[in-house]
């Protein structure tokens, strides 16, 4: 009963190494399909590997594009800074150098009484008063003596310029009173000249009460010889002087007075009876306005506006150098992650 059973089996048996041994190209075959199913599963992966590298490569370039573009923008704004700091620093030395000149104006009441010095010569004071606004009465006996109402001084002093001529001086007090145009009015007299022309000279300074309160009245006069400038009225005309007072600041804290002036000279008609070749002369002194104006040189330039302005440029300057070393730092790093990672998917591709 055994007997045929195991010849049955072994006869299939042998008809399969038959069958194997005839045909072994199916096995291997079926092999290759195998392999070939497992690559075309795995072949998704690599694909994915080698395009996500790439993408990550563009963004990094992008990104260091931007930085160098940064970076350039921070060192042209870091020119641009470097420029302002010489440019503020010229135009300081250049303000400084040439400063701007300020008027201003102040309104007085009165003023402080003007010395006004003449030098008659030959001639005669006949007359002196003080009016108020901007009359003057009728004259009463032209070419003769009258009230002389004026505060005067009279003095002798050295020529300042030959120190060897003594000049003779009549020193009167001018108005004060601007409010009611307060002026004053004189009258000289002149007997003769040879000369052809006939004049008086004068000279206005800034206070008479500083010249009598001088111990030195000689001193004085000298000074204020060298430092004022001097005019003539003629004779047989009004002459009429506004005065307007400038003053001027100097650099070194002192304080310059300059007097400034408006005439108007109107024809006198002698009516005496007798024909005469003497000369009267009639001058009238005024303030034109109340104000007195002060000339000073201002410097525009303010160091702490430019201190303030340095502070702030170098702060840009500063942050830029930082923001510059850390940009440099950050696309250092950049590039090294970028070359790590570039060595891991070579060693991941071999």
């Amino acid at each position: 009963m055994l007997r045929p059973e195991v010849s049955a089996s072994y006869q299939e048996l042998s008809e399969d190494v038959e069958r194997i041994s005839e045909n072994p190209t199916d096995e291997r075959e079926g092999e290759m399909e195998v392999h070939e199913d497992a690559s075309s599963v795995i072949l998704p992966d690599s694909e994915l590997g080698t395009t996500a590298p790439s993408l990550r490569f563009s963004k990094t370039c992008l990104k260091n594009v931007f930085s160098v573009i940064l970076l350039f923008i921070y060192l042209l704004l870091m020119a641009v800074a470097v420029f302002l700091v010489y440019q503020t620093i010229s135009d300081f030395r250049e303000k400084l150098k040439h400063p701007v000149m300020s008027v201003s104006y102040k309104e007085v009441s009165l003023y402080d009484a003007p010395g006004i010095a003449f030098y008659p010569g030959k001639a005669r004071l006949l007359s002196c008063k003080h009016h108020y606004y901007d009359h003057i009465p009728p004259l009463i006996n032209p070419g003769q003596p009258g009230d002389i109402e004026c505060t005067t001084q009279r003095i002798n002093y050295t020529d300042p310029f030959t120190n060897e001529t003594m000049k003779y001086a009549l020193v009167v007090q001018g108005p004060r009173d601007v409010k009611k145009k307060e002026l004053v009015f004189l009258q000289f007299h002149l007997n003769g000249t040879d000369q052809d022309f006939s004049a008086i000279d004068y000279l206005l300074f800034s206070s008479f009460q500083e010249f009598i309160n001088s111990p030195e009245k000689a001193e004085f006069m000298k000074d204020c010889e060298s430092s004022y400038s001097s005019w003539k009225f003629s004779g047989g005309f009004r002459t009429w002087v506004k005065m307007s007072l400038v003053k001027t600041k100097e650099e070194d804290g002192s304080e310059t007075v300059e007097f400034k002036q408006e005439t108007s000279v109107v024809n006198y008609i002698d009516q005496r009876t007798k024909p005469r070749s003497d000369q009267l002369f009639f001058v009238v002194f005024e303030w034109k306005d109340p104000f007195i104006q002060t000339v000073q040189d201002i410097i525009t330039a303010n160091p702490w506006n430019m201190i303030a302005l340095l502070c702030g440029i170098f702060l840009a300057l500063f942050k830029a150098a930082d923001f510059a070393k850390l940009s440099v730092k950050w696309m250092i790093k950049i590039r090294k992650r970028h070359l790590k990672r570039s060595r891991q998917v070579m060693n991941h591709i071999n």
